[in-house]
């Protein structure tokens, strides 16, 4: 596991070359769910997989930003699926972007899930890796990723990220939000993923929530890449994660490139999720 961290924070430094220097135009090119791929998004891709080809104990991988599995090492033990520039649409305007690691053995799902790391590119470059029940924040300084701090989730937070199309809500979503609204929570969306779920976990908790809609029933993120780990590092935070019925890490996967309803937060904001969709029973 040592030497994948390694490679992911190798990575890290080479993208945040790419991020700094390359184009961020659209290339020609579409991802497995039809987005346009950045031509960003297509350099950091090439720049992880690359660097994973040299690691004997990773067997196989998959990207959001590629079609199928690709094989590595036969006697590799790690699969690893992730996004390489989560956000990357957001660099154009000087917003915060990420890259988001899902570590599995056996087979990609959630069960399987043993490991997760992000990395936050900002003002900082800032590294989260949950493993063994603990989630630990290093940041980059000098070459060198040094740890910072642990990272635990109060029970209850006070921010409130609210994803997706908003005119495509269902009503109970929508009277959900309102409720958290008038009960005090802020506001804090930015339309990245890894910005936004890493302020929640660095102020101490709330909720990150990207519903199911009328456009897409099934939610727009996608498990192995970007759901599975967050929700592994929100648990090992001490929050939870839910696809408003159950466990996340519950959900089953049929495809690699499979999309869920999800919401990420503390305890106390994912029970008042449940509670509410379990209420209107979809």
């Amino acid at each position: 596991m040592e030497e994948i961290l390694k490679a992911i924070e190798n990575a890290s430094i080479e993208i945040k070359k790419v991020i700094d220097k390359g184009d961020t135009s659209k290339s020609e090119n579409e991802n497995s769910t039809g987005d346009t791929q950045l031509k960003l998004d297509i350099a950091s891709d090439i720049i992880i997989e690359k660097i994973f080809s040299t690691i004997p104990s990773i067997k196989a991988i998959v990207s959001e930003e590629q079609e199928s599995i690709v094989p590595l090492h036969d006697n590799g033990e790690y699969l690893i699926a992730y996004d390489p520039l989560d956000g990357s649409s957001l660099v154009d305007v000087n917003l915060s972007v990420g890259s988001i690691y899902g570590i599995y053995k056996n087979e990609f799902n959630a069960k399987n899930i043993i490991a997760a790391v992000y990395v936050v590119f900002g003002p900082r470059i800032e590294m989260v890796v949950a493993q063994n029940n603990s989630v630990k924040m290093y940041r980059l300084h000098d070459g060198e990723f040094k740890f910072i701090t642990d990272i635990n989730l109060n029970e209850k937070g006070i921010l409130n990220a609210t994803g997706s199309t908003q005119m495509c809500w269902p009503t109970h979503h929508r009277k959900l939000l309102k409720e958290m609204f008038d009960d005090g929570y802020y506001l804090r969306y930015s339309g990245g993923m890894v910005p936004d779920l890493h302020q929640i976990l660095l102020k101490g908790g709330g909720l990150f929530s990207y519903p199911g809609t009328a456009d897409k029933p099934k939610g727009k993120l996608r498990q192995l890449f970007e759901v599975f780990p967050f929700a592994l590092t929100y648990e090992f935070a001490g929050g939870a994660a839910t696809d408003g019925f159950k466990r996340v890490l519950e959900v089953e996967t049929t495809h690699i490139h499979d999309t869920t309803p999800c919401f990420f937060g503390s305890k106390d904001e994912i029970k008042r999720v449940k509670e509410v969709y379990k209420e209107y029973g979809k």
